[in-house]
């Protein structure tokens, strides 16, 4: 059985055909913004999650603005393909697209397993930074209905709906209060949103490779936790990357048709004056 919505998802082998694509865009985007300085898919460009994607002062994305000029300057038009990769599995190159698709660029792709897979397979990876020449690009309106923010949480638990912490299961029972090595992600308070199962991101791909777990697999997964496609589903981790590869998934490969991502995720709940938590 094939996935919902396998046109979201490319293979290593169909980005190796189309380096030289005019029509198709490569974005790398990384934890490490370093990765990309030392060897990249040859043609892709960079997309930083924080410096490029995030506002400069608020705690938000780039303005539609801001995002317009991004796109200009890296050569990509209204009809570019446009397909991401990264490391941690993918985690801020579903971000990243995530953030496109915000501001309404829906021709858009991960490459399946991400900066792992194409080295586990010796492709080239290259130094070379190339230019692109300047386009127009112009984004749409933000489109609110794939993001929650804390009062569609609040809501949520009002509700009684579904709501999915993808962390881990240490960082879900409030054992693990501050994540090593992030201190950017910290919060005062331990535990989870209440009436939140937790599935962690991990559970979606295959430890191997980086690549998405079988659609069978994806969808034993989360039906299991009775996370349903006819369900209006809310995905949250820390600051929502690993939470998006969560969305990514149940959005696109299992078709379910009303998932958000709440990229205040815990940084957020975590410090929020009066917000309940369970353990």
């Amino acid at each position: 059985m094939s996935y919902a919505h396998p046109e979201y998802l490319v293979d290593t082998e169909w980005v190796a055909q189309h380096l030289e694509d005019p029509n198709v865009r490569i974005i790398e985007s990384d934890e490490d913004s370093l990765l990309y300085l030392m060897g990249h898919i040859p043609g892709a460009v960079q997309v930083d999650w924080f410096s490029t994607l995030q506002h400069p002062l608020r705690r938000d994305f780039s303005t539609r603005e801001q995002f317009e000029e991004i796109c200009s300057t890296l050569g990509i038009t209204n009809d570019t393909s446009i397909v991401f990769y990264g490391d941690k599995s993918n985690w801020f190159a579903c971000y990243a697209l995530w953030v496109f698709q915000y501001y309404g660029h829906t021709n858009v792709k991960i490459m399946n397993g991400g900066r792992i897979k194409w080295e586990q397979e010796k492709r080239a990876l290259v130094k070379e930074v190339r230019a692109y020449t300047r386009t127009s690009y112009s984004a749409k309106e933000a489109d609110k209905s794939i993001r929650a923010f804390r009062n569609d949480v609040f809501k949520q638990i009002e509700d009684k709906k579904p709501m999915v912490d993808v962390r881990s299961l240490k960082e879900y029972t409030g054992e693990l209060l501050h994540m090593p090595n992030y201190p950017q992600e910290g919060a005062t308070r331990g535990g989870h949103i209440p009436g939140a199962v937790s599935i962690p991101w991990s559970m979606a791909v295959n430890e191997a490779d980086s690549a998405f777990k079988s659609v069978e697999e994806l969808r034993a997964l989360y039906e299991g936790k009775d996370i349903k496609a006819d369900g209006e589903i809310i995905a949250y981790c820390r600051i929502g990357e690993r939470s998006s590869l969560t969305w990514f998934v149940l959005k696109y490969l299992l078709g379910y048709e009303k998932v958000k991502n709440y990229d205040g995720s815990w940084t957020e709940w975590g410090n929020l004056v009066d917000a309940p938590i369970e353990k």
